[in-house]
């Protein structure tokens, strides 16, 4: 049996409450001191429970814009971050594996032959995409891989020098003029905001998926500060 609660969708810079999401559940009773006690087995799971525990969601408002200028700078950067999170969620991917898998390699020659592989997956499967980048979606991808992987792209390429080095200075010729040491702060930066508030709402209407950032965001919390920097400007 499926419980769902509906999400409405209300405006931007303005609070947000937390709610309950979607769970798969069976059920099944017991009697206990004459009293009725509901069970549920959540799918997946072998032990009943008297509780489940739901995931969180947000009660996200709509963006209100103050001038049309505004809502289409909003939806291009809307546009731009949709198209290149996935490079980003597959980068942060690519490496979790390659770290967990270099651990596990003694030779020197053989991690440097196993980076290769990695690489060259990863040029096979995006390299003509990622050539047609424009300067802005590059400079949003350097950002989500900040995000995603907790390490800026710069340090990424020094730390594994040849793959990388390959993978963004030589294939994707259009982030020569990017700065690769940019970093995501979407508590300090505003454009950063408007990115995680694009993502939090593609994530909850399935554009995209979902993948944890290296350092948690609350995004309560950062809706507030925003709000607040808002009312005293």
């Amino acid at each position: 049996m499926k419980i769902i609660i509906p999400i409405y969708i209300g405006v931007l810079l303005f609070s947000s409450a937390a709610i309950y999401g979607q769970v798969e559940t069976g059920s099944l009773e017991k009697q206990k001191d004459s009293t009725q006690i509901m069970y549920y087995i959540v799918e997946g799971d072998t032990i009943a429970r008297e509780m489940i525990n739901l995931d969180e969601v947000y009660l996200m408002k709509k963006v209100k814009f103050m001038t049309e200028e505004d809502q289409r700078r909003y939806l291009i950067l809307r546009r731009k971050t949709r198209k290149v999170y996935p490079y980003a969620k597959l980068a942060a991917e690519r490496l979790t594996t390659m770290t967990e898998r270099l651990k596990t390699i003694e030779k020197n020659s053989d991690k440097r032959r196993y980076t290769k592989l990695v690489q060259n997956y990863i040029e096979g499967e995006f390299s003509e995409k990622l050539k047609k980048l424009t300067h802005t979606e590059g400079q949003i991808l350097v950002k989500l891989i900040d995000r995603q992987t907790g390490r800026t792209t710069y340090d990424l390429v020094k730390e594994l020098r040849t793959g990388w080095r390959a993978f963004w200075y030589n294939t994707t010729a259009s982030l020569f003029e990017i700065s690769l040491k940019e970093e995501y702060k979407p508590f300090e930066v505003i454009e950063d905001y408007l990115i995680e508030d694009i993502l939090e709402r593609s994530f909850r209407d399935n554009i995209l998926e979902r993948q944890a950032p290296a350092s948690p965001i609350n995004y309560l919390d950062l809706v507030a500060r925003w709000n607040k920097k808002r009312v005293n400007n």
